[in-house]
């Protein structure tokens, strides 16, 4: 195999042997395991270029100084330095690398090795998170875990949305996210840690890893270990920083002034072709065409801008043989790309320290301090530039009542509101500080060395949140206008408390080697908020807007508000990992989870996995392609304590009915009160982990069932006519995940890795406890979660085409009894009793990807470095409701896809209505005309680097210094008429554009 390897290598490998005039060493290369030599070894000498590759049978020649010392490395091996000390002959025997199976993760309340593992566990390290220029860590992570889903957001401070294999709880109540936990602490986000500051971030995905956090742990765990020192480390000084320009991509064409007023003049409206005609009185015309207003504003390209983004951290880690220490400071800025104060700061203090105070007596702690003001954009200018009509411009001369700007009104040329989205943009100021403090301290005790250990670990996470929403006058017309100045200021604390106590023990006996854990959590949960409002401060000066300089006597009392929450936890967990032999392997968690959320207290979530290492058994040995395969499955329950505590009403109703002619009165009293507690959620894992070929391929591929069976679903009352939230729903999540990672070193010169991950997801609604379906959405914009269906799938009617002559029309009963014309849709008639109505609406699909993916390539030569990534998916489907909305109101804009396609004679289009058409009633029905497709591929990432390590500069030799240039989602590639195809929920009323990031980087270390 290993003369195979070396045919290969004298292929593709170029060797480079930079020798000084100095004498030759020479030896040999064999593998311990087998006494065999081995060719294609790199032989370096130590922190220079200088080197060579062993040749057919092992043997090498290198010219060194006797000081020098030699480094040895192939890929499946262990490394191995050699000094020189004056020899010239240099034999080395390599041992097998056991850097996959001895390397170790976090996993709930403690570490396994990999190879231990029987669940589906995701890793992402520091070097691969600090590729991409981003505030919020888990940005990071698109496209590189299988079974993640991550929806980006442009927003400056806006976290993304995760999804771990799918939704089981029904949405949209801020109960589909994972639980975070970092360095041992529960969040419920990650958005005030720097990149810098992270290690490693691992998603636990099946219940088997993830239910020892029980109740908060039903939509996965993204444990995040932050960055320390080392023992017997120097201190190492790094700095690590980048600055760089956001750009929109994909901005959305609107029609233009011509393209509007085509589509006017063909709608028929006299009162909107009127205003074209005002348009031209007050504005001019075209002199390109005289039948168009000298008007052509493109809104978007008014409202945003070119947006800076930076990041500066400074870190000083080292250790003795008894401590390890780690302090840190970061600072990150972002601008967004709408042209208003829309802004992210954050600047970071963090430390971390651990102290072995006696060989059986540990203690530590860190703390991260987190300060940071967000002004959040105003939303409404997004929707109001997509509504805003091209010949409006954005100022008036002749608008002399405005103030304090002379922007222009829609209502100044006829329509019914003023649209210019600079109202919203110029008079609202949002601005929010947060901040944030972790602290962790722990003692750990050796009862027993190396055996049996006790921890205890406090955790304290408090977060200040201090909100300003300001909304000034201004006058631009008469109905388009702020009369009062209102001030809205909101101040809310949340503090999390959490003490672990954990013992441990560790033991072995011939081929047996198993661990027990056991331990308990308390939490403690509060919550405070207090609000209020006041009108008519001064507006001129920033240092003024308190309500205290508000006018008092019109302050609204009803905008006061004042509450809060107290939540108590206790639970109890223990854990067994058993390993005979390093081939088969058992795993149990046990957790009892108490809570004085809900009425029911306790909850019990139980979990076992198996492994069996094939590559450890004897009819393997002769198979050397393989060189470690693990069989894996596990079961598991866990629980999810997000959904709301009980709640409900007893209503009352007066009855009023005659008895022989005479009126009596009465009451009826209904109780609706729910009575609900945790979700459990159950779930099957099986896989397999591998490495192949010298441990440069690694193949994960894993299969999952989700079942959530006590979903809480709405349940209506027949007595009543109500409905109340009740724990009987049943939602499955299933899918297939499959990650791929081949890397190679061809010679001491160049080396290159490329990687690929997939996954599935098949999201089903099993049970609505004997109900047809749920409703969701809006009357307008129907959703509907249905057995056999997606939860909350779009709901309405299918389009079959266009009508495009009268002959057509009158063959059609459906057409004629409606009054319909060429340009109006054909809806199927899906049950053919040529009638179109609500039994005629069906499924449109769902937000959900059923398809997701990622793949990844880097490129090493030298000095240089390389990377791209790319992401993408596929089988969802996104509401195009921002143009639904324009349907509704006729003197609205509209994009350009739907001016350039609409029916405008017979064979023009069978897909897109007529002007006259999109004002009728009869097309502007929830169709799939709105619901469009959301696939897409994405660049996520280019970067370039190079490496200035050990380089002379002056006489002076510098520090180790990485200069990278990085282009961040250059390039997204979709279908959607929209910015981005990134929506959370599937529906698109205005989505914050993705920018592209282009930065330049610096890393050096001292």
């Amino acid at each position: 195999m290993k003369k195979l390897m070396f045919l290969f290598y004298l292929i593709f490998s170029v060797t480079s042997v930079f020798a000084q005039q100095k004498s030759a060493v020479t030896g040999l290369v064999t593998e311990a395991a087998t006494g065999e030599p081995i060719p294609g070894v790199s032989v370096i000498i130590k922190d220079t270029n200088t080197g060579t590759i062993t040749d057919f049978d092992g043997k090498y020649t290198i010219q060194a100084a006797g000081t020098d010392v030699l480094v040895f490395s192939f890929v499946g091996l262990e490394s191995k330095e050699a000094p020189i000390n004056n020899r010239t002959t240099i034999d080395v025997s390599l041992e097998e690398s056991t850097e996959f199976v001895d390397e170790v993760v976090v996993v709930g309340y403690g570490q396994l090795k990999v190879k231990d593992l029987t669940s589906s566990i995701s890793t992402v390290d520091s070097e691969e998170l600090g590729r991409t220029p981003t505030g919020q860590a888990m940005q990071a992570l698109q496209g590189k875990v299988a079974g993640m889903q991550v929806v980006s957001s442009g927003a400056p401070g806006d976290s993304p949305t995760i999804r771990v294999r799918g939704i089981g709880s029904y949405p949209g109540s801020d109960n589909e996210a994972p639980l975070y936990v970092v360095d041992g602490m529960f969040f419920d986000n990650i958005d005030f840690l720097n990149t810098s500051d992270i290690e490693s971030i691992s998603v636990l995905k099946d219940a088997s890893a993830a239910a020892i956090y029980g109740v908060r742990a039903a939509n996965g765990v993204v444990l995040i270990e932050t960055k320390s020192g080392k023992n017997n480390q120097k201190s190492e000084i790094i700095y690590d920083g980048y600055y760089g320009m956001q750009v929109a991509q994909n901005v959305l064409k609107m029609a233009n002034a011509e393209q509007y007023t085509t589509m006017t003049m063909e709608s028929g409206s006299q009162a909107s072709i009127d205003n074209i005609y005002k348009a031209m009185q007050r504005y001019g015309r075209s002199r390109i065409n005289p039948n168009v207003p000298d008007v052509n504003t493109d809104w978007y390209d008014e409202i945003m801008r070119i947006a800076p983004i930076q990041n500066h951290s400074l870190s000083v880690a080292g250790g003795s043989e008894k401590a390890t220490y780690s302090l840190g400071t970061s600072y990150f800025g972002q601008e967004g790309v709408l042209d208003m104060e829309n802004e992210y700061e954050r600047f970071n203090l963090r430390s971390k320290v651990d102290f072995k105070a006696t060989d059986w007596f540990t203690i530590g702690g860190n703390m991260i301090f987190s300060n940071a003001t967000k002004y959040s954009q105003e939303s409404s200018a997004w929707s109001m530039a997509y509504w805003a009509v091209p010949i409006l411009p954005v100022y008036d001369e002749m608008n002399t009542d405005a103030w304090p700007n002379n922007y222009a009104s829609a209502e100044d040329i006829g329509y019914r509101g003023g649209q210019n989205p600079f109202s919203a943009i110029d008079y609202n100021n949002r601005r929010m500080k947060i901040r944030k403090v972790l602290a962790n301290f722990y003692a750990k005790v050796d009862l027993i060395p190396k055996k049996l250990s006790f921890k205890t670990t406090y955790n304290h996470n408090f977060t200040s949140l201090n909100n300003r929403d300001v909304a000034l006058p201004y006058f631009i017309s008469t109905n388009f206008k702020r009369v009062d100045a209102t001030l809205t200021k909101r101040s809310e604390t949340y503090s999390n408390q959490i003490w672990d106590n954990v013992l441990t023990y560790d033991d072995s006996y011939g081929k047996h080697k198993w661990t027990v854990m056991a331990g308990t959590s308390f939490r403690d949960e509060a919550y405070d908020m207090l609000t209020a409002q006041g009108v008519n401060f001064p507006v001129d000066q920033e240092e003024a807007w308190y309500i205290s300089q508000s006018d008092l006597a019109n302050i609204p009392t009803t905008a006061v508000r004042d509450g809060g929450s107290r939540q108590y936890g206790i639970s109890y967990f223990s854990r067994i990992s058993y390993n005979f032999d390093d081939r088969y392997l058992l795993y149990g968690t046990m957790r009892a989870d108490g809570s004085s959320k809900y009425q029911e207290k306790w909850g019990y979530f139980p979990t076992v996995g198996a492994g069996w290492v094939l590559s450890e058994e004897s009819f393997m040995s002769d198979v050397d392609v393989v060189n470690f395969l693990k069989l894996r499955a596990s079961w598991g329950q866990l629980g999810n304590d997000k959904i709301r505590p009980s709640d409900g009403a007893t209503t009352t109703d007066v009855v009023t009915t005659a008895f022989g002619d005479v009126l009596y009165s009465g009451s009826t009293t209904a109780s609706t009160f729910s009575s609900l507690e945790w979700e459990v959620t159950e779930e099957t894992n099986v896989g397999f982990s591998s490495r192949l070929f010298d441990s440069r391929l690694s193949v994960e591929a894993d299969y999952y069932m989700r079942d959530t069976k006590n979903a809480a679903i709405s349940v209506k009352i027949p007595s009543t006519g109500s409905s109340v939230l009740r724990n009987v729903g049943v939602v499955r999540n299933s899918g297939f995940e499959l990650a791929m990672n081949w890397s190679d070193q061809i010679n001491k010169d160049f080396s290159y890795s490329i990687g690929a991950n997939i996954s599935t997801l098949k999201n089903e609604v099993r049970d609505l406890y004997g109900q047809p379906y749920i409703d969701g959405g809006s009357a307008e914009f129907r959703q509907r979660s249905i057995v056999g269906e997606p939860l909350l799938a779009f709901y309405g009617y299918e389009v079959a085409g266009v009508y495009q002559n009268e002959e057509q029309i009158q063959a059609d009963p459906i057409a004629v009894a409606n009054e319909l014309v060429p340009g109006d849709f054909i809806y199927r008639d899906q049950n053919g009793d040529d009638v179109i109505n609500d039994d005629d609406r069906v499924g449109l699909g769902s937000y959900f990807p059923n398809f997701m993916y990622g793949a990844n390539l880097g490129l090493r030569y030298k000095n240089i470095e390389f990377s791209t990534s790319i992401v993408g998916q596929s089988g969802n489907k996104i509401l195009n409701r921002k143009r639904g909305e324009v349907i509704w109101t006729p003197d609205l804009n509209m994009d350009a896809d739907l001016a350039n396609n609409r029916w405008h004679g017979e064979g023009t289009t069978n897909s897109y209505p007529s002007s006259a058409a999109l004002r009728k009633g009869w097309n502007q029905k929830l169709s799939s005309f709105f619901i469009e497709d959301g696939s897409f591929w994405r660049i996520q990432n280019i970067q370039l680097a190079y490496n200035l390590n050990g380089k002379d500069f002056f006489g002076a030799k510098i520090p180790d210094t990485k200069i990278t240039f990085t282009a961040d989602r250059p390039l997204t590639v979709f279908s959607y008429n929209g910015f981005n195809p990134e929506v959370a929920d599937g529906i698109d009323r205005q989505t914050y554009p993705i920018p592209a990031t282009y930065t330049i980087g610096l890393n050096v270390k001292f």
